[in-house]
């Protein structure tokens, strides 16, 4: 095992790096744009600009660094070819082959949510655990599955993307991904929002606090169901249900030993994770009630754990 590697996290904004030692201390971590324009094809030779002055300040050099692994906002497959990544003006083509070509470093690519799985899994929440899902919950909701100590990347990139289990056939909205009645219209921190102004519209005779903010953000839904708020707390428990039933149907095929739950709203803390758990157990095939729960904990830092994960299998 060599002494250095990097993680990357390619976001539409900006790009997070850092810099690690093997065993996993995070030595160093900074952030870059994340450039967009003619189809991204500045992001990798800007990500490669910004690895090699770092490596110039501290004195490192190639053969020192076990890799580069990168967590790209697209699905991924296992040979390293990103498959249409809107959010960057990507099409198709293999990044973990033009990456090499332009540092000279092993890389490692994967989904952003697959590659955070593997940062808590290494570094964080998911520590000591080989079987594990993560679920961000986030303006969508992201998932991330591992089965023994490897991500389910899947044929096209798309496992583990546990956002777009179909909950609903009747909604009449559609979701970012084109379909309608997906979890994360229910279950992300927009989709809480958006069932509970429906709610609270369809109700209007129900007394809550929650009226009285004249623009509505979760954080108030959480706060006002830690305080006992009924129509708050409904609403928790209605997002704890319709999740709880999705990860019950994911673990009949996995049977992780834990899910990992980060993203904003998971900053919410019990009145969020206590409902999800509770519903979970009552869905669940009977084997698997004891699977753990437990927060993520590298917030958004998970990606570059992750990253780096990737090239130290």
């Amino acid at each position: 095992m060599k002494t250095y590697a990097f993680g990357v996290d390619i976001g539409g904004t900006t790009v997070k790096i850092g810099l690690f030692n093997t065993s996993g201390a995070l030595l160093e971590v900074w952030e870059i744009p994340t450039r967009t324009e003619d189809n991204g094809k500045n992001i990798l030779s800007d990500i490669n600009e910004a690895i090699t002055k770092k490596m110039e300040e501290n004195n490192i050099t190639k053969e020192e660094v076990q890799g580069i692994g990168m967590g790209v906002p697209g699905p991924v497959g296992d040979d390293g070819t990103v498959f249409n990544c809107v959010n960057l003006g990507w099409p198709t083509f293999n990044v973990k082959i033009q990456m090499e070509a332009l540092s000279g470093i092993k890389v490692g690519v994967g989904n952003d949510a697959n590659v955070a799985a593997l940062g808590e899994m290494w570094q964080g929440g998911g520590k000591g655990y080989k079987d594990l899902i993560m679920i961000t919950l986030g303006t969508g909701v992201g998932g991330g599955v591992i089965v023994d100590g490897k991500v389910i990347a899947g044929a096209n990139g798309g496992g583990g993307e546990i956002g777009h289990i179909n909950v609903n056939e009747e909604e009449t909205e559609v979701c970012g991904c084109g379909k309608k009645g997906c979890l994360e219209q229910y279950t992300s921190a927009s989709g809480l929002l958006r069932v509970t102004k429906r709610y609270l519209a369809s109700h209007p005779d129900e007394e809550t606090v929650l009226r009285q903010y004249e623009k509505l953000s979760t954080k108030e839904i959480c706060k006002a169901a830690e305080e006992g708020d009924a129509v708050a707390v409904k609403m928790m428990d209605l997002l704890g249900k319709t999740l709880g039933k999705g990860l019950a149907t994911v673990a009949t095929v996995t049977n992780p030993a834990a899910f990992i739950i980060g993203g904003g709203l998971s900053n919410a803390g019990a009145v969020l994770m206590e409902p999800i758990e509770k519903w979970y157990k009552h869905y669940c095939f009977h084997n698997m009630t004891g699977t753990e729960f437990k927060r993520a904990t590298l917030g958004n830092s998970a990606g570059i754990y992750g990253g780096v994960q990737l090239v130290l299998e």
